[in-house]
């Protein structure tokens, strides 16, 4: 009796045989019905040609000779004998002898509801009830003891039998009628489509429910119906072509034994390949190639997770598959479709990148055994040989550079390194010699491929109309050398300094800079331009490997911004493109690499103020950024030239940033920060922003615009809450402000009270007056800090914060308030500055709120008369000098007196 397990199968089959059938029978009618509307333009294009004229008709006009020609009048026409009628021409159509155009046919209309149900629903529908009829009969059979399990298999087969020859029969039939059967509803299909899903169930059911055949037998029989399937389907149509090749590869699935045969698993499946393949070129069919990759690509999987793995029959598996795909899937080689020529078609280039796909991860799987690697080898090469002579595979060259390095990057990775750069050699038995084979073999892969991949992209420059087939040559000619050497020396020289790696780096450099200089001296080719500044971009990575080899990490940074500085020189002398955004990715790699390890060198910085590694590390690659800027700028204003601006001026405050730090700090870059480094810090953020603001005036460049403001705001951020917060040396901080006049007051209040006075000046005019006004106030603020924090210094010592407030001291707080303010009045006048002028009435204003609220309440005896009678006759003296010098008014001249 028939099982849970045979009923779910039975109802798969049918329901994927189902599917699989109406979506490659839907794809049929849309190509029929296109094919039809091509048909009918052609054909209403076409003009009839006018019979032929007699000898005495020669000099008369023909009716149709042109298109654009009015048709002759019906009177003229019945002149015009008709031309006799010979046996290698027919008379013309009667529209032919009025010259008139055969109108188009009408497009036939739609099928509507009522015809799809009738013509194509019911007829799938009864397809799978069919089948779903013959395996509930047996079923019913076998639940009703009808019949034994040998008259169950034999009847099932009859079944079968009974399925193909009706399907054959009315193939037949439709064939010699004049009845056209519907392409998407092909009964003959149909009916041998649930004909072979009976015969899969009823031989799959002869052998695992019943045990009447042996495991090979079985998976004879099975291959044979797969294989009969994909060759009925040249006569049925895409239906059983996928029925077919889903019974082939799910086969071996059904049929297992406790020991597997691989060999035996990959010499079928070949077969079922190589007749799929043939099949999809024959009937042009994309989708079945397509399916059979992907179940091809998904057998490589069983074997790879053991511990023994058979490398000779996976590597005969995915060779065979490689060779099939090449001879039949790829177009313009071999027997494979034709295509235009310069196109990249996808499943050419996807069929050969699927295969070397498999082979990396045989690879992998084997940990690199040699039969392994010689066979991934092999199809990386015939990948380039194919792509020579097919561009339509040229697509796979990407693949192929991707599972070259993935497999040389994965065994620098998955091996110990460290065993290999030991001072004192290898330990015998733990672990490998940098000349073990598996190390040799390595090598001499890594040599033949990066030679085979460099030579063959330059050769291919120029042979091909297409601009995209050269680019990806030369992509793929530049890529894979430099990823090798870099998977290589991770691997033997576990990423340290390594004098051998950067010769093969610099030799590699050379290589392309010869391509370069070749290709700028060719004529004018599609892709040239671009290929030519790939193997530019090229060289300059390979030097900058070289640099990385053998330079240390500091000077390894140096090197690195030098590369950006020479790439856009170079890009002066060879106007590619695509060097301006090298020299900005160069920069963008350097400002990583400093954002990784500000400190460069680690602690190996110094303890000397600036002349230090800071200097070097930061100094340096600013001044290569700024001379780059140089260079870019003369070729325009772009994003390249952005960045290059844009790390100049990072890398110009970093280095004084970082110098400002190691000064104070004594070269402990972690300690806290102080007085001191704020003070400087604020002094440089302004006097950089105003370099900065004169400088964009000149170059327009938004960097530098964006950059003035950034620096302006970080002035900011450290004048506020480091310098009259933070650190402020009355409020929170104990810091020793040093000597009575030249002290850190002079540094952090008076210096920076300049410089935003200054940059609020140079600013004017070119930036909103709120913008230059607040900058100003911020230097009237800080001016008043200093005079009162000095006076603070003058009655406490060099440490402000502790100690009370004497009258005396409270009373000079005030004088020197009013001396300030009756200073900026007197500038303000000299100039004749209203900006000085107000801030004078700002702090006297500030002083007189000053006497009211604190004076008076604090001051006794004869300094709070003292701050008062000051404060009095010094608003007497400030109005005396805006009656008279300021807003002085002129007397009106006494008007003529005139005689009586």
């Amino acid at each position: 009796m028939f099982d849970g397990p045979f009923d779910v199968f039975a109802v798969i089959i049918a329901i994927v045989a189902f599917l699989i059938a109406i979506k490659a029978s839907s794809q049929a009618a849309e190509l029929r019905r296109r094919l039809n509307s091509l048909e009918a333009m052609l054909y209403a294009q076409r003009q009839v040609q006018p019979p032929p004229l007699l000898p005495a008709q020669e000099q008369a006009p023909a009716a149709a000779t042109t298109a654009a020609g009015p048709p002759p009048l019906a009177p003229e026409v019945e002149l015009v004998p008709s031309p006799p009628i010979t046996e290698e021409a027919s008379p013309p159509p009667l529209e032919a002898s009025t010259g008139a155009e055969t109108p188009p046919p009408l497009p036939a209309p739609a099928p509507g509801f009522e015809e799809r149900l009738g013509t194509r629903w019911v007829v799938w529908i009864g397809g799978l009830a069919l089948a779903l009829g013959g395996f509930f009969m047996v079923r019913y059979s076998i639940e009703a003891g009808l019949v034994g399990p040998g008259v169950r298999v034999f009847l099932g087969g009859l079944f079968a039998l009974a399925l193909l020859g009706a399907g054959e029969w009315t193939r037949r039939k439709e064939s010699i009628s004049s009845i056209q059967a519907l392409p998407i509803a092909n009964i003959p299909a149909i009916l041998t489509a649930a004909g072979t899903a009976v015969a899969f169930a009823t031989i799959y059911a002869a052998y695992a429910l019943y045990g009447f055949l042996v495991p090979a037998t079985a998976f004879v029989l099975l291959s044979l119906v797969a294989l009969g399937t994909l060759a009925a389907a040249l006569l049925h149509g895409p239906a059983l072509a996928g029925l077919g090749v889903v019974g082939a590869f799910v086969t071996p699935i059904l049929v297992s034994s406790g020991k597997p045969d691989y060999w035996a698993l990959y010499i079928y499946l070949a077969i079922v390949t190589a007749a799929s393949f043939g099949l999809a070129r024959i009937r042009l069919w994309r989708w079945l190639a397509v399916a059979t990759i992907v179940f091809a690509v998904l057998w490589i999987f069983p074997g790879l997770d053991t511990g023994e793995l058979q490398v000779a029959p996976h590597a005969f598996h995915v060779i065979a598959g490689f060779v099939l795909a090449a001879l039949l899937v790829v177009c313009g080689f071999m027997f494979g479709p034709t295509i235009e020529n310069g196109e990249i078609e996808p499943v050419s280039s996807s069929s050969l990148g699927a295969y070397l796909f498999g082979a990396m991860l045989i690879v992998l799987s084997s940990a690199h055994a040699d039969l392994a690697l010689i066979a991934f080898t092999l199809l990386v090469f015939a990948t380039l040989f194919v792509a020579w002579r097919a561009p339509a595979a040229t697509g796979a060259l990407g693949a192929a550079a991707a599972t070259v390095f993935i497999v040389f990057a994965e065994w620098a990775v998955r091996a110990n390194p460290d065993m290999l750069v030991l001072p004192g050699g290898p330990m015998s038995g733990i672990g490998p010699a940098a000349t073990d084979s598996a190390v040799t073999l390595h090598l001499v892969m890594a040599a033949i491929l990066a030679a085979g991949f460099g030579l063959t992209g330059f050769l291919a420059q120029g042979r091909s109309n297409s601009a995209i087939i050269p680019v990806v040559w030369s992509a793929t000619a530049v890529a894979t050398p430099i990823a090798i050497l870099i998977a290589l020396y991770a691997r033997i020289a576990h990423l340290d300094r390594s004098i051998p790696f950067a010769v093969l780096a610099v030799l590699l450099a050379a290589a392309f800079a010869a391509a370069t200089e070749s290709l700028t001296r060719r004529e004018t080719r599609p892709g040239v331009a671009i290929s030519t500044a790939l193997f530019a971009t090229g060289t300059l990575g390979a030097l900058a490997l070289a640099l990385t080899f053998a330079l240390e990490k500091g000077w390894l940074t140096i090197a690195l911004a030098l590369m950006s500085l020479g790439t856009a020189w170079i890009s002066m002398q060879r106007p590619i493109p695509f060097l301006r955004w090298l020299a900005a990715i160069f920069a963008g790699i350097v400002t990583a690499r400093i954002a990784y390890d500000p400190r460069i060198v680690g602690d190996a910085v110094g303890t000397t103020p600036i002349f230090n590694w800071l200097l070097w590390g930061y100094g340096l690659p600013a001044l290569s950024f700024w001379a780059a800027s140089i260079f870019l700028r003369r070729r325009g204003d772009d994003a390249p030239l952005r960045m290059v601006e844009a790390a100049a001026i990072l890398f110009t405050a970093l280095l004084a940033f970082m110098e400002i730090r190691h000064f104070a700090t004594g070269g402990n870059m972690t300690a806290a920060p102080s007085l001191l480094e704020f003070a400087l810090q604020a002094c440089i953020s302004l006097a950089m922003a105003i370099g900065l603001e004169r400088l964009r005036l000149r170059s327009h460049s938004i960097v530098h615009n964006v950059g003035a403001i950034a620096l302006t705001a970080i002035a900011g951020l450290i004048s506020v809450f480091g310098l009259l917060i933070l650190e402020n040396p009355w409020l929170l901080s104990s810091v020793n402000v040093g000597g009575a006049v030249f002290n850190l007051l002079l540094l952090g209040y008076a210096l920076p009270a300049v410089l935003m006075l200054l940059l609020s000046y140079a600013m004017a005019g070119h930036r909103p007056v709120a913008y230059a006004n607040t900058l100003a106030g911020g230097a009237l603020v800080f001016a008043l800090a200093y005079v009162t924090l000095q006076i603070r210094r003058f009655y406490h010592g060099p440490v402000l914060l502790y100690g009370g407030t004497t009258g005396a001291e409270q009373y000079t707080y005030s004088i020197g308030w009013l001396a300030f303010g009756v200073v900026l009045l007197g500038v303000g006048i000299l100039v004749n500055s209203e900006r000085a002028r107000l801030a004078s009435a700002a702090v006297i204003a500030l002083t007189i709120l000053k006497a009211f609220v604190i004076d008076m309440s604090t001051l006794t005896g004869v300094y709070r008369a003292l701050s008062f009678m000051c404060l009095g006759v010094v608003l007497v003296a400030i109005g005396w000098l805006y009656q008279r010098i300021l807003f002085r008014r002129q007397v009106p001249p006494p008007a003529p007196q005139t005689s009586a």
